[in-house]
């Protein structure tokens, strides 16, 4: 942060998105009912100008708006990340909410939901959590409910019992920690301490474990995505959480990482119960709605090992940040072809790959996206979250997320193997059509392109692996000064001096005989390892250092980690 400021226009973004729904709201009072189709284009024109208006902000420098809203990184990206979500989820509404009564309502609470999902983003103090939490919410259960039929009906009570209850004990763990620590920003919160503090950190989880849909507060997820219109599932699937997920990290590096209250397993373990019960849920599903659902509550769980590792890695961040943006556009995609098609049954997608094959090729981009395979966007971010999680020390998470993932293979299979069969004809419908289309053509963009930066970029990865708090006059430390990304030049083009570590003159050596990225980055990790010199339990700089181990699995995740922590830097 350079510093805090009173100026309005750096809530830029979030004053047009709300400009957006109280026009909206006011259009909708005076427009026949055949016009109010005037009001999503109001809230789409809010929404562009809100994602425009992040652009120019993220090239601004870091600041605190109000001493109570955080305008940084994370901000931007969140932005972004709920912006796009919820203008395709606005076009993909257009065919659902047309000629309704309340049309206009329909993007009003939308887009106020969305501005709420942002605002829990970039809080910095917790009664400005509290208010995001609450417009995030409130909205939402009104939309869950919006079609006023029975399955709605229930879906929005059970949202909204859960809701209550789970914010009730967030506000119980906000008071607490102004109890403890006597303010409510987040940079003085680190000073609570004592057994209270745990409680207080518990419960603040609560609440938001609730918005990310994490275990044990996930049970409104499948209830309401298959209760709710299929739109209102594509919304409250995603963009809440995206908001959700950033508060968490936030509140984790800020807030918990200065207590000491052995918050880090607990998050370690809600995640892996987290992933784990997702996909156990999902294997016999055979509604697509209910399948979705118990998927996004796996990818909440591989989302929540990042926000475990913040503090303890360096890639805890872009691993988020990239894994949420990716996870956005994906689940909206596949959302997008359950509205397209109408089909609420596996069964009913035969045919697909026949009568609309492009529709059925975005569908299989999507799943497969959601597994994590490349080249989808999807992909880079799982490679990240492994990478964090090996780095800071949690190789049994790292380890529990690669088997969820492979397993996950398995019931996302189960929807597109009856998509290859012959079957009905598939009317699908046009603009859900192209609202799939487009997403499942981001994810391949955005992982694409990150796979191009990492292959075609000059320069080495750097290794991941130093902690901070070692000495730099430690050999750790020594090596880390030479390996760190920032000396890569010096380390490949100026001539070494005679009383360097011996390990460093052989880097150079080897480099000299070797120009290859992959085999240099080997040499790199071996000179760190050798000028550490350090075995299994050794503590140094009050953090443990692994012994490596040469069998070829762990060689070749921590060459993953090195590729990972490199393109986390160099996006981010």
């Amino acid at each position: 942060m350079t510093g805090m400021a009173d100026n309005p226009a750096d809530l830029l973004p979030e004053l047009l998105l709300l400009a957006g729904a109280v026009g909206g709201l006011l259009a909708g009072l005076f427009l026949p009912r055949d016009r109010q189709r005037l009001v999503a284009w109001i809230c789409g024109l809010a929404l562009a100008g809100a994602l425009a208006a992040t652009a120019v902000a993220a090239f601004r420098p870091d600041t605190m708006a109000f001493e109570a809203f955080s305008v940084d990184l994370l901000t931007h990206v969140a932005r972004a990340t709920v912006i796009v979500a919820t203008l395709l989820v606005v076009v993909l509404a257009g065919g659902w909410a047309r000629g309704r009564r309340r049309e206009a309502e329909i993007y009003v609470l939308v887009l106020l939901a969305a501005l709420g999902a942002i605002m829990l983003a970039g809080a910095a103090d917790l009664l400005v959590l509290v208010a995001a939490y609450l417009l995030a919410s409130i909205p939402a259960y009104a939309l869950a409910g919006f079609a006023k039929d029975g399955p709605g009906v229930e879906a929005a009570l059970k949202y909204y019992l859960m809701g209550a209850f789970l914010g009730v004990l967030m506000l119980a763990g906000v008071t607490l920690f102004y109890g403890l620590a006597g303010t409510t920003a987040y940079q003085g919160l680190g000073q609570a301490r004592g057994g209270a503090a745990g409680l207080a950190v518990v419960l603040l989880l609560a609440g938001l474990l609730f918005k990310a849909g994490g275990v044990p507060a996930h049970f409104w997820v499948p209830d309401v995505t298959e209760g709710a219109s299929r739109v209102v599932a594509a919304f409250v699937t995603t963009v809440p959480k995206a908001g959700a997920f950033v508060a968490l990290l936030r509140v984790a590096a800020e807030v918990f990482a200065g207590l000491d209250v052995g918050w880090r397993p607990l998050v370690a373990i809600v995640a892996a119960a987290t992933m784990t019960l997702g996909n156990l849920a999902a294997f016999h599903q055979d509604n697509v709605r209910r399948l979705l659902a118990y998927s996004t509550v796996s990818q909440a769980g591989y989302l929540l090992v990042p926000v475990a590792m913040a503090g303890g890695s360096e890639l805890a961040g872009p691993a988020l940040l990239f894994y949420v943006a990716a996870y956005a556009i994906t689940n909206v995609g596949a959302f997008a072809v359950v509205v397209a098609v109408g089909r609420e049954s596996l069964a009913g997608y035969a045919g697909l790959s026949r009568g609309s094959p492009v529709l059925f090729l975005a569908l299989v981009v999507c799943l497969l996206g959601l597994v994590g395979t490349p080249p989808t966007a999807v992909f880079v971010g799982k490679v990240l979250v492994f990478a964090a999680a090996w780095d800071a020390g949690y190789a049994w998470l790292a380890a529990l997320a690669a088997i969820n993932t492979v397993a996950g293979v398995f019931y996302y299979l189960r929807w597109i193997r009856p998509a290859l069969r012959p079957g009905e004809p598939v009317t699908a419908a046009r603009p859900a059509a192209v609202v799939a289309c487009v997403a499942a053509a981001l994810s391949l963009v955005l992982g694409l392109g990150s796979g191009l930066v990492l292959l075609l970029r000059p320069g080495v990865p750097a290794v991941p692996a130093v902690r901070s708090g070692t000495p730099a006059h430690h050999p750790v430390g020594l090596a880390a000064g030479v390996l760190d990304r920032g000396h890569d030049e010096a380390l490949l083009h100026r001539p070494v001096g005679e009383h360097a570590h011996p390990a460093v003159r052989q880097v150079h050596v080897d480099a000299d005989h070797s120009r290859d990225q992959g085999q240099l980055a080997l040499h790199r990790l071996d000179a760190f390892c050798t000028a550490a010199g350090v075995q299994s339990g050794d503590v140094v700089g009050d953090e443990a250092v692994d012994k490596r181990d040469h069998g070829l699995l762990r060689s070749a995740v921590q060459g993953l980690g090195m590729a990972a922590s490199w393109l986390g830097r160099t996006l981010f």
